[in-house]
This record gives structure tokens, sequence and C-alpha cells, in this order.
């Protein structure tokens, strides 16, 4: 009897140290609390705990992301803007800041929704919808600026801020798409004159440089052609001084025969000397020579 007493206190006790085995995580760490009072802090290991006396509170300290549930914000312009962001934040992995966690903030998440809930309403307020979007990374700047001002006591490390969403109303967002649209239509239309004028210039400094070519190949065949000219009546005058005459009327028969008319050329004509200078003859004076008297 006294043996399975033995046995059953024995499983207890092995049951009961089973219970205070605790693992601490890379990813985590862990504030060990004896009898309600803070008593050690923990790493990444193996720990013993004594049930019941002993109470062990993980803490994960990698980054983590929470979202900004959608709000209604009236922007300065009067409109309403559904606004939606995220914010990136980790517990810092030092002691202290384990510590201040959950000791200085009762639920640090929902803690941070509310803060960026309520600065994004103060922030957007300010502006107008279209600065509102245009602006998204100063809104980022600020909203993240403020949250770590206000969560320095926290022990957590906010990392960064994203606006997801600004959304107007319906009527609102449909009048702005029209804007857009028309926009994006202006755009193209300038951009295809901007094209059509670009073409034109082209064709245009095409036709100039032709006409410069046309013109320039002009030029140049007036200026051989002179040239031309200028050789021929130095050659005339070089060797052909005397005969220009002759050339003359010879070039006005060839043009009276051309077409193999008929001329009669009285005797003792000058065009009959003409042509008799050319063949290098020597005229025949047919007049009889006088006699000579005799002197008796």
């Amino acid at each position: 009897m006294e043996t399975v007493t033995y046995l059953i206190i024995g499983v207890i006790v092995f049951f009961f140290l089973l219970s205070g085995i605790r693992i601490v995580r890379p990813t985590h760490r862990g504030l060990i609390e004896r009898l309600g009072k803070y008593h050690k802090f923990a790493t990444p290991g193996f720990y013993l705990i004594i049930p019941v006396i002993d109470k062990m509170y993980k803490v994960n300290t990698t980054e983590q992301m929470i979202d900004a549930d959608p709000q209604e914000i009236i922007t300065n312009d009067n409109l309403n803007a559904s606004v939606d962001a995220q914010v990136y934040f980790k517990v810092i992995d030092a002691e202290d800041a384990v510590k201040n966690s959950q000791y200085n903030v009762n639920n640090y998440k929902w803690q941070i929704v509310n803060l960026a809930r309520t600065t994004l309403r103060n922030i957007i307020g300010t502006l107008t919808l279209k600065s509102a979007n245009s602006e998204r990374g100063k809104i980022n700047a600020e909203l993240h600026k403020t949250l770590c001002e206000e969560t320095k006591t926290w022990g957590i490390e906010i990392v960064r801020t994203e606006l997801k969403q600004i959304d107007p109303p319906r009527d609102v967002q449909e009048t702005m798409n029209k804007v857009v649209k028309a926009e994006n239509e202006k755009i193209a239309a300038i951009d295809y004159a901007t094209a059509a004028e670009t073409s034109a210039d082209g064709t245009k400094r095409s036709k100039i440089k032709e006409a410069e070519g046309y013109k320039q190949s002009k030029i140049l065949h007036a200026e051989g052609e002179a040239e031309a000219i200028k050789l021929v009546n130095e050659a005339a005058d070089k060797y052909f001084v005397g005969n220009a005459q002759i050339m003359r009327k010879l070039e006005a028969l060839e043009i009276s025969l051309k077409n193999n008319a008929k001329i009669v050329i009285p005797t003792g004509s000058e065009l009959v000397n003409v042509i008799g200078d050319l063949a290098g003859l020597t005229p025949i004076d047919f007049k009889p020579k006088k006699k000579e008297l005799n002197a008796e």
C-alpha cells in the first residue's frame, strides 16, 4: 500500500515539475514573476519554473504590423475621406524595454492603433483632400514622428508607418476621375501637336536642304559653262587670230546650204574666196593680162 502511495506521489511530483518547464524561442523574450513580483529576465533557452509560484510572460520581439482600421475623416475643405494606415513596430529585446512594454502600457497594440487613428485625424483635418493625396510622404513622416514620441516609454520602436488609402466620397471620386481624364487628354493632345510640329519642322528643313542643293548645283553648272566659254575664247584668241571672220562666214554658208539649197555665187565673189581660204587655195585671176608693149 505504501509503495503505491509513494508511486502516486512520485507521479504527481513528476507532472508538477514537468508543468514548470518553459522554452523561450529566439524570437521572444520572457519575464518571470514570482508571487506577483518581477523575478528574472528570460533570454532564449530552457527554463524550469515553480508552478503556481512562478509565472513566465513571453514577449514577441520581431517586427510586427497592425492595421489602423479605416475611419471617416473630415478634411479642411469639408469632404469626408476614408483613411486607413498601417503601423510597423517591434518590442526592443533589451530587459528594460521588454519590462516597459508589459508594465508601462496596457495592451500596447491596441494603444498604438488608437494613437495612430487620432494622429491621422489631427493631421488630415488640416489638409484639403487634394493635398492629402499628394502629400502622403509628409503625412507618413508626421505620423511616424508622433508615434515615436508617444511610445518612447513603452519599450517599443516604431519602424515605419504607411498610408493604405485616402478615398474621397463616390461623387467626388467620379469628378476627380473626370478631371484626371481631361488632364490626360490635354497632355496627349499637346504631345501630338508637338510631334506634328517636329515632323513639319523636319520636312521644312529637308525641303530647304533640297532647294539649297539644287541652287548649288545650278551655280556649279553655270560656273562650269562660264569656265568652258572662257577656255574656248582663250583658245580662239591664241590659235585662231585672223580667222574669226572666216569662221563666221563659213557658219553663214553652212546654214545656207543645210537644206541643199542652190545658191548662185557671182564670179569673183568674196564667198568663193572664203571657201578657197579655208581650203588653203589661192584664188585664180581670170582677167586677161594686158600685153606688154615692147618699146621699139
